[in-house]
């Protein structure tokens, strides 16, 4: 019988005294013990959300509120159901899945998640560069390639140490937990401390905000927030030309930012950090809670204050240049030159294309001036804007050393987390690739890998590269996610894996219309997106072939693991 750690055991001891003691014993050790969901959010507060919270707040003002609220319950219910199952047999998932459900699934996912750390690194590290150039340092960090290395030594530097601290018992990974969970207080405060003051100078309507959490699937094929409004002023024909731009950025940030609430490697992270630890059945309990209290409301509440305040801020809003009717005036504006495209098109339907293109450069600028200013707004909103400007907006609010402060810890903090636990997932599934045990000298060449190509960022997240690295990544990591959440459905579902411990009456009808719900959305998102990426110029056929070729292969491993179950039967 495997000697049972003390660590474990007292913290066994500690939840099974507290559940005799009553509810809020028990909410007080789940708060003492929590961990693996604070991982999660560590993970899941990084460019991706920031980015996606950013243009979700600009394009559709606080009306979107809903949507990364809802895509984080559904994260739950599928994390949640994969702790049930690890904690329930004391499996590793990657072995399970391999032998109860289809080997491709199990393969796919270990190497869907080893890709999303490895790629997926290099933004972070390009953030927190971002984030101490221009909000924290300053001049001394400019664009060079020797600045940038430097900075992204000492940063991976500090994240392997972090990383190793968890990989330890006792004080240090007390210590792991404790710096992380102060790391996520960080970046939540930040933010929501400009909310707060936003909301003092009144400059926020409560109710509206309150109004833009509940879901309207509407906003799938119509404009919403005020660009809607703006909208319904103009002609007809020019509403049409201007809805269809809206839709379809729309869709889409709906699709990146409900993605980046749970990425494929996160559903890989949330089991093994936990079989790391040693829980088992009765930690059942400490995991869902953690999910919630750990991930769920650090999540919402950072990205929800950032939606808040970029549609304060940049939804249907336009400085007075790019409002001109004046062509020198308007070209001085910081929006100009990104809107340009779709105001060049804009005036092309309407003259014809032919037409358009025989006008020298003036005189189409000329007439993309003399646009009606709403349309100027709405195309205002169709522009990406980043942190670092949202920053600059807020800086006659909060005052420029301020804004720069807060924004430049607040980015630093999420990328820094992120790049912790991208290293750490990157351990977990390199001990699986290599089939040893985890922890030791796999688990932190696999930390190593993850951590030195994203400090090699600067070689590699730029021009063309980026776009092959970012497409492959995002596809395959999409279409993987539906697919490993259909598997926890199935494991949920197993007997022969869950043996007396799978849910039964009410309490499996509950599950299976909570994950099911949840494949449901997952399996849309991946759809469009994947569309998406399919109809690019450059990368299209790639990820088709990819996409054909897995869902193949899938459907051979189901084929090939019937034959065993049946033999076994006879």
């Amino acid at each position: 019988m495997p000697e049972i750690d003390p660590v474990v055991a007292a913290n066994r001891e500690i939840l099974t005294e507290a559940q005799a003691q009553g509810t809020a014993a028990t909410l007080g050790a789940f708060t003492k013990l929590s961990g693996p969901g604070w991982l999660q959010s560590a993970v899941t507060l990084g460019g991706g959300s920031l980015a996606g919270a950013l243009f979700l707040g600009i394009l559709g003002g606080t009306n979107l509120l809903w949507l990364q609220l809802m895509a984080i319950t559904m994260g739950v219910v599928m994390l949640s159901a994969i702790s049930y199952v690890t904690l329930s047999t004391g499996e590793r998932p990657f072995r399970a899945i391999n032998t109860h459900i289809n080997p491709v699934l199990g393969w796919g996912w270990l190497i869907a998640t080893c890709m999303a750390n490895i790629i997926w690194a290099m933004p972070q590290f390009a953030l927190c560069y971002a984030a101490l150039q221009k909000n924290l340092i300053g001049p001394p960090l400019d664009e060079s390639a020797p600045s940038k290395l430097i900075v992204s030594v000492i940063l991976l530097s500090l994240a392997f140490t972090v990383v190793l601290m968890n990989g330890r018992q006792g004080a240090a990974a007390k210590a792991f937990d404790m710096f992380l969970k102060l790391l996520i207080a960080m970046v939540v405060i930040c933010f929501v401390g400009v909310v707060i003051y936003l909301g003092l100078q009144g400059q926020l309507n409560w109710g509206k905000i309150l109004s833009g959490f509940i879901p309207n699937l509407n906003q799938w094929s119509q404009p919403t927030g005020e660009v809607a409004q703006l909208l319904s002023t103009l002609p007809q024909s020019v509403q049409d030309f201007w809805s269809g731009r809206v839709v379809s950025e729309q869709r889409s940030v709906m699709i990146g930012a409900a993605a980046t609430a749970v990425g494929i490697n996160m559903t890989f992270l949330m089991p093994y950090s936990m079989l790391s630890r040693g829980w088992d059945k009765p930690f059942r309990g400490l995991a869902r809670f953690d999910l919630c209290t750990g991930m769920a409301i650090p999540y919402v509440l950072v990205t929800s204050c950032v939606v808040i305040a970029a549609a304060t801020m940049f939804h249907a809003a336009a400085d007075e240049a790019f409002l001109s009717s004046d062509v020198e005036t308007m070209k001085t504006s910081s929006l100009f030159e990104k809107a340009r495209p779709a105001f060049a098109a804009r005036v092309a339907d309407e003259m014809g294309a032919e037409a358009f293109d025989a006008l020298d450069e003036n005189a189409q600028n000329l007439r993309i001036a003399q646009l009606d200013q709403n349309e100027k707004r709405v195309a205002s909103s169709l522009v990406k804007r980043n942190a670092f400007q949202l920053s600059q907006a807020l800086s006659p609010l909060l005052g420029e050393r301020t804004a720069n402060l807060i924004f430049g810890i607040g980015i630093l903090g999420m990328g820094f987390s992120t790049i912790i636990i991208l290293m750490l997932i990157n351990g977990y599934a390199f001990c699986e690739l290599l089939g040893k045990e985890q922890g030791g000298v796999p688990h932190f060449l696999g930390c190593l890998v993850a951590g030195v190509s994203g400090a090699l960022w600067f070689e590699f997240w730029d021009g063309e590269a980026k776009l092959w690295l970012a497409i492959l990544a995002s596809s395959f990591g999409m279409m993987l996610l539906p697919i490993a959440y259909f598997t926890f459905f199935m494991m949920m579902n197993s007997k022969s894996l869950l043996g007396d411990e799978k849910p039964t009456g009410f309490s499996m009808l509950v599950w299976n219309v909570l994950m099911l719900l949840s494949v449901a959305g997952a399996v849309v998102a991946a759809a469009f997106a994947i569309y998406d990426k399919a109809n690019h110029p450059v990368a299209g056929r790639t990820v088709i072939a990819v996409a054909a070729i897995y869902l193949v292969l899938v459907v051979l491993g189901f084929i090939f693991r019937r034959k065993p179950a049946k033999l076994a039967s006879s």
